[in-house]
């Protein structure tokens, strides 16, 4: 911080060069996503979604494959889907080779996953309503620059 002292008793504090940091930009966006989120989707955080997404739109991914694409360690990818499937969202099959396992959503994991994208997309309209369709455009290609 820059050393100023408070504005009395419960005075704001001055940010510094916080409010010039993409990174602290980024948290507080991304909290304030979260936050919406949770409220909006209940039940799923949003990286066990992306894992549903994944899945359904590639049924039979192996959880190697699901592990590289989340950018998540196998060993921890193991109990996630662990745990999706004990609430019977998921369901591994064995592969053509016998080592690996095919995930594939089961009914009440495609029916959850309808649920969760009605509810995002009511979610995605309440977080950009303060943004233009080409703001929102243009924040979308920002990030995905700044993400690789």
């Amino acid at each position: 911080m820059s050393g100023r002292p408070l504005q009395g008793t419960g005075g704001r504090l001055h940010p510094g060069p916080l409010p010039g940091l993409i990174g602290y930009r980024l948290r507080l966006a991304q909290q304030a996503v979260f936050r919406d989120f949770a409220e909006s989707v209940h039940g799923l955080s949003p990286g066990r979604v992306g894992l549903l997404i994944t899945i359904d739109a590639n049924p039979g991914l192996t959880q190697s494959r699901l592990a590289e694409a989340a950018q998540r360690d196998r060993s921890t990818m193991v109990g996630v889907l662990d745990q999706l499937q004990a609430r019977g969202l998921v369901e591994r099959r064995r592969g053509e080779d016998r080592r690996t396992n095919g995930l594939w959503l089961t009914r009440g994991g495609r029916d959850l996953l309808a649920r969760a994208l009605r509810a995002i997309e009511r979610h995605e309209r309440r977080i950009a309503t303060r943004l233009s369709a080409a703001e929102r455009r243009q924040l979308l290609a920002l990030l995905g620059k700044i993400s690789g």
